[in-house]
């Protein structure tokens, strides 16, 4: 009786523990005005008030998506670097980089 408590305590706890998994979604680049620019691929950890994208060691947060009306306005939030995030829906998001006139538009399965 012991090791099943033990051993649905530590199932639990492993449960619990684990951190949100990571989808590999490919991406589109263009310019702020639609102009394509290339593909690129990222992995994005999804985390409902907030997505974190990560490609070749770098990682970007978004901080805590906003809105102030969730049917009318794009929840979003600028990062520490200085882009603007967007959760455009459940399966894409964007970074838009105002400096360089670009943005990465991830779709993911």
């Amino acid at each position: 009786m012991l090791r099943l408590t033990l051993l649905t305590i530590i199932t639990l706890l492993a449960g619990c523990a684990s951190g949100p998994k990571g989808v590999d979604c490919p991406g589109e680049v263009s310019t702020l005005y639609g102009q394509p620019m290339g593909q690129t691929q990222a992995t994005i950890f999804d985390l409902v008030s907030a997505f974190t994208v990560s490609r070749d060691g770098v990682r970007v947060q978004s901080g805590t998506l906003r809105s102030l009306d969730r049917f009318k306005y794009v929840p979003s939030a600028v990062t520490a670097e200085g882009y603007y995030a967007q959760r455009l829906s459940d399966k894409q998001f964007r970074l838009i980089n105002p400096h360089d006139d670009t943005m990465i538009t991830w779709t993911c399965p």
